[in-house]
């Protein structure tokens, strides 16, 4: 079985589980797992290869995998698999500038996601909006681990996800319904249209809503110990209506050209009395046209421009101790992008393939935020605007010895960042307007990559990696001063550089006729890593112009007590650690049974810190020790029942404080393929309903967050 390696991705073929074998009315997999590999392509390596081709440490999704999951939403699905680190409250119970995405400890905001191949990640935040993402719309999801900066620049520390999203197969009609616990609701609409056969279409709509369950915690270790007037559930309404068209330009030319509109609105604060909306509208276009059998060229260009309209809310601290609008945020933001890539099969000279890439992207932003009195006067303004601009050029080797039964990708990526912040000023009521002047940033960085596979035989794979990857500071850090009393305050810092990350990953696969089982140990370490930190009372003098500078009312060190003020300020004054190992298996025993599992230990450390952050103790929001089990059963060809069990050992809300119990859930999903239309489903996730702290980043007890409660869904499929 050829194998082929990829610059600045890791070797290790896995997870393509029994799920990803269904067809749509034959539910049981076929007797051999091996013979699907080659049917396979993986478009996140940027040559399009055939998943038994790439020795990466890679991940398959299908669809049929995510339809045979307990959970509803793509987070929940992914915090399923070895590396990832998502707790277990959807996306639609966090705020929107909280969901994101933790890979092999490294961080929020650190993992490329794309949707068909196109970055999605939150141009503002660097999160990643779920929303964007119904399952319904999913035909599968490729994930790559570890540091891809040599092929997609900025955001690649810790890998790369990518979305596929079903394109148009015939011109028919699909449509899928559920319902279930806390009023949560989800129906999606599509119609594939095939015009010719230079011209297909497909139309997409889809709706969610859920009433959300309380997910502050009221259990041991949590707090508060009561709800206070005026807060209530997570509610959340999210819409996505998508337009796709595929056409063939010329007889060497095809072409897609896209365009969507999203919009969520939710309770995230827990306050329903200060609702979150946003809005994103997005275009992209692009052409791949075949200069020759091993030549070909492919042109992308994308636009997205979204809205961001956020409230929080506070209690009064005296009577009657009602809550209050503290403050509203607007952050109008854009990004426009393009990118070219020439690639070559040359199979000559000792190289296999080369490729030659190039691209440009450009965020602007603003972030203007009132705060607010008790009585709704404003009593003070922070406006910021700015831009950041990224530039790429990439080239990458693939080569294969005839010698010896080693493969070797070599590459490397010259990135040039620059950051620009004209507009930055606060303005308490009465007073006038404070500017800080900003001076422009700048980086060049070469990011290059370099692995080797080893085939040992047909079915066993030795390989290795060595990576530099690169991550740039989100306009959120450097642009956005908000907090309050309870939360505490959080104060942008609009110097942030980019950080560093050097890393290296050894490990072997082994594939049979019915399955594999994989082994992989990572070790990642980031220089001038960005994050936030608390001022101790040590530096009051500190947090106090921090707090003067930003003009956020009631932002003032709270020395007594425990000695740490309630400011919190991001700074590049850090190094992280984090190594650990990624384990996973499948097994198809026969026709009726299949099992899965997965396990991962990361030890993640700050091994230097200019702040009161303690170095060599466990990071906040990681977990060492996370474990995944999973049974499913075929009683008829038709049919299947899964269940499974995810394991999350203990773990520290912030670095060595704040102490999260270990915990474990079983899940539960039942599908039957009525007919080749149609399809029904049913699960239960928590089955047990057990009470738990889910693990979480927080600087305080508040913010403590409980675990999904028990959850049924039903639902149906109906294609006509």
């Amino acid at each position: 079985m050829s194998q082929r390696f990829h610059l600045g991705l890791k070797v290790c073929v896995f997870a393509i589980t029994s799920q990803a074998l269904f067809s749509s009315a034959q539910i049981a997999p076929p007797a051999n797992y091996d013979q699907k590999l080659s049917d396979v392509i993986v478009n996140a390596t940027r040559s399009d290869t055939p998943l038994d081709q790439i020795p990466l440490n890679t991940t398959i999704l299908t669809k049929e995998v995510l339809e045979s999951s307990p959970d509803q939403t793509i987070d929940q699905v992914l915090k399923n698999v070895p590396g990832v680190f998502l707790n277990d409250v959807p996306y639609y119970q966090k705020d929107p500038t909280g969901q994101s995405i933790n890979v092999r400890g490294l961080g929020y905001g650190r993992t490329l996601v794309l949707i068909d191949g196109l970055p999605a990640n939150d141009a503002f935040y660097g999160t990643v909006q779920w929303n964007q993402m119904p399952l319904s719309s999913i035909e599968s999801v490729e994930f790559v681990r570890g540091g891809v900066s040599s092929l997609w620049g900025n955001y690649g520390m810790g890998g790369v996800i990518n979305v596929n999203t079903r394109t148009p197969k015939n011109s028919s009609q699909d449509v899928t319904a559920s319902y279930g616990s806390f009023g949560t609701g989800n129906v999606s609409a599509s119609k594939d249209l095939i015009v010719s056969d230079a011209m297909q279409m497909r139309f997409s709509a889809d709706y969610f809503s859920s009433e959300g369950f309380q997910n502050y915690a009221t259990i041991s270790p949590g707090s508060p110990s009561n709800i206070k007037n005026g807060m209530g559930t997570d509610t959340v309404k999210n819409t996505n209506v998508r337009l796709q068209n595929y056409f063939k330009a010329t007889p060497d030319t095809n072409g897609f050209f896209r365009m969507g509109y999203s919009t969520m609105a939710d309770l995230s604060n827990n306050y329903a009395i200060a609702p979150n909306l946003i809005q994103t509208a997005d275009v992209a276009g692009g052409t791949t046209t075949q200069l020759d059998v091993d030549k070909k060229t492919q042109v992308n260009v994308y636009y997205q421009s979204t809205n961001f309209y956020k409230q929080t809310a506070n209690n009064l601290s005296t009577a009657p101790n009602k809550p209050y609008i503290n403050a509203n945020y607007t952050d109008p933001y854009t990004t426009l992008g393009a990118s070219a890539q020439y690639t070559h099969d040359l199979k000559a000279a000792g190289i296999d393939q080369y490729i030659l890439g190039l691209d440009a992207r450009n965020i602007s932003a603003s972030n203007q935020t009132n705060n607010l009195a008790p009585s709704s006067a404003v009593t003070s303004v922070n406006y910021a605007q700015g831009q950041q601009n990224f530039y790429g050029l990439l080239g990458q080797l693939k080569s294969k010895s005839n010698a010896l039964p080693v493969e070797a990708t070599l590459g490397a990526r010259v990135d040039v960042w620059n950051s620009q912040t004209p507009t930055y000023y606060n303005q308490n009521t009465g007073s006038a307007a404070t500017y800080q002047a900003i001076p422009n940033k700048s980086k060049t960085q070469l990011s290059p990559s370099l692995g080797l596979l080893y085939k040992a035989n047909r079915d066993w794979d030795l390989r290795g990696a060595a990576y530099q990857a690169f991550h740039a500071p989100s306009m959120n850090n450097t642009l956005r001063s908000y907090g309050s009393a309870v939360g505490g305050w959080y104060l942008a810092n609009p110097n942030l550089t980019p950080e560093t990350m050097t890393g290296y990953e050894v490990g072997t696969d082994y594939r049979w006729r019915g399955g594999f089982a994989q082994f992989t140990a990572f070790n990642n370490y980031i220089n001038n890593a960005i994050t936030s930190y608390k001022i101790t009372s040590a530096n009051a003098a500190f947090a106090n112009s921090l707090c003067s500078a930003s003009g956020i009312t009631g932002c003032v060190p709270n020395v007594g007590g425990s000695g740490f003020t309630n400011v919190n300020y991001y700074t590049n004054q850090q190094n992280l650690l984090s190594r650990g190992i990624e384990i996973q298996y499948h097994h198809d025993v026969n026709s009726r049974w299949a099992l899965d599992g997965g396990y991962s230990y990361t030890r993640t450390v700050l091994t230097w810190s200019a702040t009161s952050d303690p170095t060599n103790t466990q990071v906040g929001g990681v977990p060492k020790n996370m474990a995944t089990a999973g049974v499913t059963y075929y009683p008829v060809p038709q049919a299947s029942i899964t269940t499974n069990v995810r394991y999350v050992g203990n773990s520290w809300m912030s670095t060595g404080s704040l102490p999260v119990p270990a915990y474990a859930v079983v899940g539960l999903k039942a599908n039957y393929q009525i007919n080749s239309q149609a399809s029904v489903y049913a699960s239960i996730v928590n089955l047990l309903n057990r009470q738990y702290v889910t693990f979480n980043i927080a600087s305080q007890a508040t913010a403590y967050q409980a675990g999904m409660p028990q959850a049924i869904t039903v639902g149906a499929r109906i294609n006509f």
